[in-house]
């Protein structure tokens, strides 16, 4: 049996382009996806709510979350009401705080206690994760969003903090954790490790899954074997002074 057969994490694709989407759907192993606004807009979009509706009907099975992008509290729980109301399957996104570092633990609790699923994202720290759990209603299935990658970026181990996350979130037995932004493959087995229910991961990430369990001397030979294809390739030479005589140096006379 594979090693990702044994995994209890679920993998989330995160992304927005639709036909992606669309095609990994189809993947048994991809139980969810998600996206944010500057992903939307890298993926070309120009109108938010008909790409929502569109994303929600085309993979009714999966839960996807989209994320509100207001910065005034009011505004984003008109957009977080109108987007809960686009299919049954949507997590509706809510930073930890707005861009003048207004944590929006209000919101968040109303949304919860009204039975809204959100998901709060952005979060990098351990009082983040504690005070966002205070928020979320026991009854209301949640999504709490660490970004240990961008923790990592920092030349942080994100992993302490990712353990102590699975610790607080279980006073809320609803809610599931998500390592999000991971930065390479071993994360998936990290975040399975210490209880982590999701991980988000990307394309370039999922076009590795098929390394789990190479065997690494055929791995190391694959190396070898490209090195050579490309230096070939390129029609590199290193000329010597003599063919088959390595030139003396200082250290070894």
């Amino acid at each position: 049996m594979s090693r990702l057969d044994k995994l209890r994490v679920k993998i989330f694709a995160d992304g927005a382009d639709f036909d992606s989407i669309l095609k990994l759907s189809k993947n048994p192993r991809i139980k969810g996806f998600t996206t944010n606004p500057t992903l939307v807009r890298k993926a070309g979009v120009s109108d938010y709510e008909e790409f929502g509706r569109k994303l929600l009907a085309a993979v009714p099975n999966h839960p996807v979350s989209l994320e509100v992008f207001a910065d005034e509290f009011d505004e984003m729980e008109r957009q977080a009401k109108a987007i809960a109301t686009w299919g049954p399957n949507v997590n509706v996104k809510i930073p930890v705080t707005n861009t003048r570092k207004e944590f929006c633990g209000n919101l968040i609790r109303e949304l919860s206690a009204n039975g809204v699923a959100v998901n709060v994202t952005a979060i990098m720290t351990l009082d983040q994760v504690k005070r966002v759990t205070e928020c979320l209603s026991p009854n209301t299935p949640a999504i709490v969003s660490v970004f240990a990658g961008r923790v990592a970026d920092t030349g942080v181990d994100p992993l302490p903090l990712m353990a102590e996350s699975v610790k607080v979130l279980a006073q809320r037995p609803k809610a599931e954790l998500i390592w999000a932004s991971p930065r390479e493959l071993l994360n998936i087995f990290q975040a399975d490790e210490i209880g982590c229910q999701i991980i988000t991961v990307t394309n370039d990430i999922l076009n590795k899954l098929s390394l789990v369990d190479k065997d690494l001397e055929a791995y190391s030979l694959e190396t070898v074997e490209m090195f050579r294809k490309d230096a070939v390739g390129a029609g590199f030479e290193i000329k010597v002074d003599a063919p088959g005589q390595l030139k003396k140096t200082a250290s070894s006379r």
